[in-house]
């Protein structure tokens, strides 16, 4: 397995996971995706990731600003999606460390995430990197008519903003 940069012409093959993390019902409130313009716009440059293995994209891991305000510079949101025919074989564990990484050298220093507590998997990979649960939104959102929870997580670098 290879972990590089994402490309734009990666682009069908992220997106095609992620509509298969959609079509779970536990990866996200979204319900279609919005295509590659208004995904790159929202999500930074730096810090996109695609995990391949004999050459097809099988995971990918990016961050989102949460603010354009200059006090949040350091601090972004993990999207992180598994192709469902490679999950449980490591790659979103190699996904996060090399996201890690990468956060790290552009000068993140709070990365943090918003799960469904259906989406244990999901709970389990942040946490073993590192990530805290610091609590709950209660009925944040509805999806499919039912009103949703998100458990809230937080990783602070150990390298950066330390001082």
């Amino acid at each position: 397995m290879k972990i590089q940069k994402m490309a734009p012409e990666d682009w069908p093959d992220v997106e095609r996971i992620y509509l298969q993390g959609i079509k779970t019902g536990n990866a996200t409130f979204e319900q279609e995706s919005s295509g590659w313009e208004e995904w790159d716009k929202t999500h930074r440059e730096d810090c996109r990731l695609v995990a391949k293995i004999d050459g097809d994209i099988v995971g990918w891991a990016a961050l989102s600003d949460i603010s354009d305000r200059c006090v949040y510079a350091g601090v972004s949101e993990v999207s992180i999606y598994v192709d469902p025919n490679y999950q449980g074989k490591g790659i979103g564990s190699r996904l996060m460390e090399k996201l890690i990484t990468e956060s790290e050298s552009a000068g993140i220093w709070t990365l943090q995430a918003g799960i469904f507590p259906e989406n244990r998997a999901s709970i389990r990979l942040h946490k073993k990197h590192g990530f805290r649960e610091f609590g709950t939104r209660e009925k944040l959102g509805k999806l499919d008519g039912e009103w949703r929870d998100v458990v809230l997580l937080e990783r602070r670098s150990l390298v950066v903003g330390t001082d």
